[in-house]
């Protein structure tokens, strides 16, 4: 029996929306996820490109802030 996977809605290139949603830049980060996808198939990505990889995509996205709460009083 083969896996089911839940059909997500994906970008005209055929990425997921949730990876591109949030980003400063989403056509750059659409197409970061795309080569790193390939060189990930081929067999080409060192940990060092990875490590590079990981901390980019944290800095990619746009940073929302929650409002501070307010204690109760008694």
């Amino acid at each position: 029996m083969t896996r089911k996977f839940a059909k997500v809605k994906k970008t005209k290139r055929g990425v997921a929306q949730k990876y591109i949603r949030g980003a400063k830049n989403p056509k750059a980060q659409e197409a970061e996820i795309k080569r790193t996808a390939e060189k990930y198939r081929k067999g080409k990505l060192t940990k060092a490109e990875m490590e590079r990889i990981a901390k980019k995509r944290s800095k990619n996205v746009t940073k929302s802030y929650k409002k501070a709460s307010q204690k109760k009083r008694g």
